[in-house]
């Protein structure tokens, strides 16, 4: 048994820099099917490609076209459904014999809802979410076969409309403001178990790409409740940190200075906070799904990506802030992704590296939004440095501050919205592309209480 580990843990550390060596997949995948790790297995075998095939003399299943899986998971699926079907009447005939009294359905029950009443509560759960996205790195070798794996996975019931997204990369980073593309879309078609798959990226499926207008509007939609979500569940995970309990309601978070957790609210993060909390505190207590991978990229901000190469979600890190003194430029990452990106303005060796947290967040620090710090502060763990505003707009991307971030007004406001109180900031050089990555649409949150603190002169090292 040491043995093997000792083989398992070479092969993984092999891949990881050897990623193109197909034979090291292929003995990879063969470890992980001796502990019986199906999935990881087959993530092995596909990276592995023409290895697979040669040594195991067949073509691996989720290696088929994507329309062979669609038929091939329908078929499953449809047995699973008549299997269903048959244990429900098997009870129902044993309740009738055993003269329980047995409330009458309004409606016969279609195939959905036999389904979802067999299955619990997972799959009323799935219904909520309309649109499911994977994410498919840009070095994968057969994206379209590990998204359609992950929509349409067995044990879950797929949304109504899917999407395989792929993010721009640059370096180690992804850019969630940068050039995305849309791989595929699928959608279900009607009441059965028909789904209609759409390929939308011409260099992925070497087709004629449908027209991706309808997917583009519903990644957007979603992004943006993405966007929400991060900023909500870090203001959770930030808020029991600082007060060692969960909130109870999202107004616990969004309080008077100098507990504003966060700086206000959407209807959209109203509606989140339930089932996210939910979530958040299954994962904390390791009965969530997947609970011990999920809080192993919940501790990885900013240093790695989804858990294997392929198609997957995206990362669950808490938002940070990456400041790069190189760059001239500030980042808001989960994990792998960079959120925003804004150019910012230092104080060269005046501005300190390292760990920070921030302590507090102030609007109007000094009684306005026009002065030397202009409309928004955000304290680094109680010093004199903090990243605020500025009445000097042409310092940005130079050295002149004695030792604070910098940034412009419509940045730092957006900022103050996105990342709640706690969020860790770490300032270091060379890690961060130097060119801006604008959003179409700012984050905004809408505010309800006083978080100026009229109290206080600042004296923030400037």
């Amino acid at each position: 048994m040491e043995e093997r580990s000792d083989n398992m843990n070479y092969l993984k550390q092999y891949v990881q820099n050897h990623p193109d060596n197909r034979m090291a997949w292929y003995l990879l995948g063969k470890q992980y099917m001796l502990e019986g790790k199906e999935a990881k297995a087959n993530y092995c075998f596909l990276q592995s490609g023409s290895i697979y095939e040669a040594y195991e003399r067949k073509q691996h299943p989720m290696a088929q076209p994507p329309e062979q899986m669609i038929q091939a998971w329908n078929r499953k699926r449809r047995i699973r459904l008549m299997l269903y079907r048959s244990i429900g009447i098997a009870v129902l005939l044993l309740l009738f014999l055993m003269a329980l009294p047995v409330k009458a359905p309004s409606n016969l029950p279609g195939e959905d809802n036999m389904e979802a009443a067999l299955s619990g509560g997972q799959d009323q759960q799935e219904e909520k979410e309309q649109v499911k996205v994977v994410f498919v790195k840009p070095a994968v070798i057969r994206p379209m076969g590990n998204s359609l794996e992950l929509l349409l996975e067995e044990g879950t019931k797929p949304p109504r409309y899917g999407l395989s997204v792929m993010l721009e990369q640059r370096g180690s980073w992804r850019y969630w403001t940068g050039d995305t593309r849309i791989l595929l879309s699928t959608r279900k078609q009607g009441a059965g178990e028909a789904y209609q798959v759409q390929m939308h990226d011409a260099a992925v499926c070497e087709c004629t790409p449908s027209d991706a207008t309808e997917a583009f509007e519903k990644w957007n939609s979603w992004s943006q409740t993405q966007e929400e979500r991060w900023t909500l569940s870090s203001a959770i995970t930030h808020y029991r940190e600082l007060y060692d309990k969960w909130p109870t309601a999202i107004e616990d978070m969004v309080r008077p200075y100098p507990n504003n957790v966060i700086a206000g609210e959407t209807a959209g993060m109203r509606k989140l906070f339930p089932d996210l909390l939910k979530s958040l505190k299954a994962l904390a207590e390791g009965s969530g799904p997947d609970s011990s991978s999920e809080k192993g990229q919940m501790n990885q901000a900013g240093k790695g990506a989804m858990s294997n190469g392929g198609a997957d979600h995206l990362p669950r890190a808490p938002l940070s802030i990456v400041v790069d003194a190189d760059a001239y430029r500030l980042a808001v990452v989960s994990g792998d992704v960079v959120v925003r990106s804004y150019p910012v303005g230092l104080g060269g060796d005046k501005t300190p590296s390292g760990s920070f947290y921030i302590s507090e967040k102030v609007k109007n620090p000094n009684g306005k939004d026009n002065g030397e710090f202009g409309s928004r502060g955000m304290t680094l763990s109680n010093t004199l440095y903090a990243i605020h505003g500025t009445n000097e707009p042409d310092s940005i991307g130079k050295d002149e501050s004695l030792g604070c971030i910098r940034m412009r007004k419509e940045d730092v406001e957006e900022l103050y919205d996105l990342v709640p109180l706690g969020t860790k900031v770490n300032i270091k050089s060379g890690v961060l592309p130097d060119e801006p990555q604008p959003a179409d649409k700012r984050f905004r949150l809408q505010p309800t209480q006083d978080e100026t603190n009229p109290a206080v002169v600042y004296r923030w090292l400037s």
